[in-house]
């Protein structure tokens, strides 16, 4: 009964976080058609991203051992808060009518460094609310909310973005963190975990546990070297691909391709709910990612038809949920939940260093690299593959990143640690 009562907590916990995240996913995307259609830019796009992940890559350590001695419920509520005032600065600024890409990139900075604080008192918030039998479930159910976030906030977004402007998307943005906060300031409990005698040690000998314990658990770490690898190679593909359909087709067609992959990682977390414990997560995370990186780059970069892009994108996400829900329940049944905090800051830094890289190169490989390329060519084999005029640059890329994909999978399944860590 206890532990019924635990997981209904962390159930609320959950649903308004989810809800939460959804408003919070509209605005990005929102700011993403707003500086493509000022620019027509790939790179200035990815800017967006890169400029709230430096923070958070800098700042992850030694927020992570701040997490460890903090309230998480309080420190849940001040970044969420922070995240807030800096969107309601944007709206500020856009009914001004003196917006400009700068102000996106400063003030996503300041975001990406209340995310540092949030996320991994999220992930400790999580722990502590829930059963250790329901850990699975715990990440079916994360899985199933982040499938549902991408599958709805493109088509949510683009709706309110044609609708009512940035404005309307803010709006929705922030009465979501309204009713997420009231939540968890009045009905949710997070239990904080037992003071240690070491409690009051020195910071760094804590982030030198922090590593100490990624040094020692090999298998842990070539785990998050594999998915900080897979991050670079997916943030590429995150960078490439608005330049590629809105060069070809509409923004509605860009909602719709992003939406089918939610609904595919919506059928994934459903399959991920039903699935037994594998006898091996390592293999399934692998696995799962294999047939990602197999298939959507491909039907992407060498098809025009915006059905076959729609088709490789369910196939690119469905196993999505799956490599996350084994990925959840592997890392919290595997590291000490007095370390969670400090350990997953130093796996976030690992493991996201990737992301604005990716996205720094995949913008800079479509502007200057492949679009000049293919602009170059006529009547040749590549034309014929990857088509003519501006998108097609971008298309090849997606052939060299699917490549790529491939390769990493097969590089780190013959990683012994990986393959012993269970």
């Amino acid at each position: 009964m206890k532990d019924e009562r635990k997981f209904s907590n962390f159930i609320l916990l959950w649903a308004t976080q989810t809800l939460s995240r959804l408003g919070s996913s509209l605005t990005p995307f929102a700011l993403i058609l707003w500086a493509y259609g000022e620019t027509g830019s790939a790179l200035s796009t990815a800017l967006l991203t890169v400029s709230s992940y430096i923070p958070y890559i800098l700042l992850s350590l030694p927020v992570g051992t701040l997490t460890d001695r903090m309230n998480k419920k309080r420190l849940m509520l001040l970044s969420d808060t922070a995240a807030a005032l800096c969107t309601l600065t944007i709206l500020f600024v856009w009914l001004s009518g003196n917006l400009e890409l700068w102000h996106l990139y400063l003030v996503n900075a300041i975001t990406g460094t209340a995310q540092t604080f949030q996320q991994p008192a999220s992930e400790v918030a999580t722990t502590l609310v829930t059963p250790e039998d329901k850990y699975q479930k715990a990440g079916s159910l994360n899985a199933l909310a982040y499938s549902v976030i991408n599958m709805a906030s493109p088509v949510i977004a683009t709706a309110l973005y044609s609708v009512g402007g940035l404005t309307l998307v803010i709006i929705v943005d922030l009465s979501t963190f309204t009713v997420a906060f009231l939540s968890l300031l009045f009905f949710v409990r997070i239990p904080e975990m037992k003071k240690k005698k070491h409690e009051d040690s020195h910071i760094m000998m804590e982030l030198k546990e922090a590593l100490s314990f990624l040094r020692t658990n090999m298998g842990i770490l070539q785990v998050i070297l594999f998915l900080a690898a897979i991050n670079f190679i997916a943030s590429i593909y995150d960078a490439a691909l608005p330049a590629m359909i809105l060069s070809f087709e509409s923004e509605s067609i860009l909602a719709a391709v992003q939406s089918t992959a939610g609904i595919a990682m919506i059928t994934g977390s459903a399959i991920a709910a039903m699935m037994p414990a594998p006898k091996s997560r390592v293999k399934m995370i692998i696995i799962s990612l294999f047939i990602s990186m197999s298939t959507e780059n491909f039907m992407l970069s060498f098809s025009r038809n915006p059905a076959i892009w729609c088709l490789g994108a369910f196939l690119g996400w469905l196993c999505i949920p799956v490599m996350n829900t084994n990925l959840d329940a592997l890392m919290r049944s595997s590291i000490p939940s007095g370390i969670q905090g400090r350990v997953y800051s130093a796996r976030n830094m690992l493991q996201f260093f990737t992301i604005p890289l990716g996205y720094l190169a995949g913008g800079f490989l479509v502007d200057t690299v492949f679009e000049p390329f293919m602009a170059d060519k006529s009547d040749t084999v590549v034309n014929q593959l990857f088509g003519t005029g501006k998108g097609s640059g971008a298309a090849f890329l997606f052939a060299v990143i699917g490549v790529m994909g491939v390769l990493v999978c097969i590089v780190f399944s013959r990683m012994k640690n990986m393959r012993k860590l269970e």
